[in-house]
Formats: structure tokens, sequence, C-alpha cells
């Protein structure tokens, strides 16, 4: 497990800076500079339309920066394509689900397998008949509390379960870095409070950037908070200086700041 002391010291695994793009005369992310470390988990948070989801576009690739860089893990992927981001360590859920509806949970997490490997949909056959690579993903399941979902299909699976099945996924991957994009979106109370437990049992294990809304689920997790309005980082900082900062409250919790 790692050292949270030592995390705040460790290089980033991902490093942003002056990032910026801009679709006409909307400017979508405006010189964001944002990094998470070894062992982090730290959420971005802003109002709708603040350019969270294309602030994580642009850090998967599938999205060009007008200027700024990107480094992970010290190399610098600018200009890299979406795909060689995710060879490299990168790892994504989605706002809505990317999974394979027609196929099991198994199934999923085995595609993600082949995937890390280079394979696809068409050798399906194969790591299916691979007992390694079937235990890995009954591993990877069980992980996110799916150990009894493994047969059933994902279109008869619950939404929070989806979300589980997105993380085991993405973890089969092994990835260096866990890009969340608003997880919990959808969920009612207890799914939330499920994903939240899990969440922090991944803490020190991955460093998570984590984009959410529901702040109860961002304060109970997060080792460091950045707060997005109109494109721009107004703030970063631990959930304690996130909850004291008058423009943060004026901005994103909805305070009108003291007079």
């Amino acid at each position: 497990m790692t050292d949270p002391d030592a995390a705040v010291t460790a290089a980033p695994v991902l490093a942003i800076t002056g990032l910026r793009k801009a679709f006409g005369a909307l400017v979508a992310t405006d010189d964001v500079t944002l990094d998470v470390r070894p062992g982090e988990l730290h959420a971005l948070i802003g109002p709708n339309g603040a350019g969270k989801s294309t602030l994580i576009t642009q850090i998967c690739g599938e999205l060009a920066a007008d200027a700024g860089r990107i480094r992970f893990d010290g190399r610098d992927i600018t200009t890299l394509p979406a795909h060689a981001r995710a060879r490299l360590g990168l790892g994504r859920s989605f706002q809505l689900t990317q999974l394979c509806p027609d196929f099991s949970a198994l199934e999923n997490v085995l595609l993600s397998i082949e995937a890390r490997h280079g394979g696809s949909f068409d050798m399906l056959s194969n790591p299916r008949r691979n007992g390694a690579n079937r235990q890995a993903a009954r591993d990877w399941l069980d992980r996110v509390g799916l150990a009894d979902r493994e047969d059933r299909r994902v279109a008869t699976l619950g939404h929070g379960e989806r979300r589980q099945l997105e993380i085991a996924v993405a973890l089969a991957r092994q990835p260096r870095l866990l890009l969340l994009d608003e997880p919990m979106a959808g969920m009612g109370p207890e799914e939330s409070a499920a994903l939240t437990r899990l969440l922090g049992s991944l803490k020190r294990h991955y460093a998570i950037l984590l984009v959410e809304h529901d702040m109860d689920a961002v304060f109970a997790l997060a080792d460091r908070v950045s707060v997005l309005v109109y494109g721009r980082i107004i703030f970063t900082g631990t959930v304690d200086a996130v909850r004291d900062h008058p423009d943060v409250r004026a901005a994103y919790l909805g305070e009108e700041p003291a007079c």
C-alpha cells in the first residue's frame, strides 16, 4: 500500500500544464494546470458546463488540445492518440456506459484483458478458453463486488452493478491512472454508498482522477480537490480548504460570499 505522505512529494503520474480548448468563441478549458500523484485520489468538481468532460477527453486523447502539455508517468503524451495512451496505462470509465450489453460480466472483463495484449472481439473464444485469463477476470469481478454476477448479461445488471463492472473492466488493463467520469451519475443513495466504499478500497493502490457531482462522495474520498468554473481551475486544495474557500462556496456550493 502506498504511503499517503510519500505521495505528496512523489513525481506526479499525470501532470497537465496550460491546457486550452476552444470551440469558436466558447473556451471549454482555459489554461488548466493540475496534477495527480501516485496513490492519490484527486477530485475535479464544478457546475454543469464547466468543462470537466472536455478536460477528461483531452487527457484521454479523444480531443486534441489547442495549447498546453500533458505528461503521463514522466512522458509527454500531448500528441499521442487515445489507444496509445490507454496502452501506457490510462484507464477510464465514462458518463454513459461503454460495456457490451449482450455479453456477460465475465466476458466484458475478458475482452479488456485481451485488449491489453492487443487482441480484439474476434479473439473472444481464445481468452474464454484460457484458464488464466478467466481466473484473472473472476478476480477483478471479486475485487469490485461482482463475484456472483459473472454469468449475468450486462443488459440484466442494475445501474450500480454496471458502474462496478466498468471499474473492473478498467482495472483489468492494469492502469497506472484511473479517470472516472461521474461514476455516481444516476445512482440512488445505497448504490452511491457502495461505490464510494469500492473507490475507497482502491485509493493508495492507484492514482485516480475523479470527476463527480456527488459531494458526499468527493468529501469522503478526495485527498485534493480542484474546482473548475467556466473552463478555469479557480482553486486546488484539501477537502477542508475547499469547504472553507469563499469563492468555491459561491461558485459551486451555492452560497453567497460574506459581505
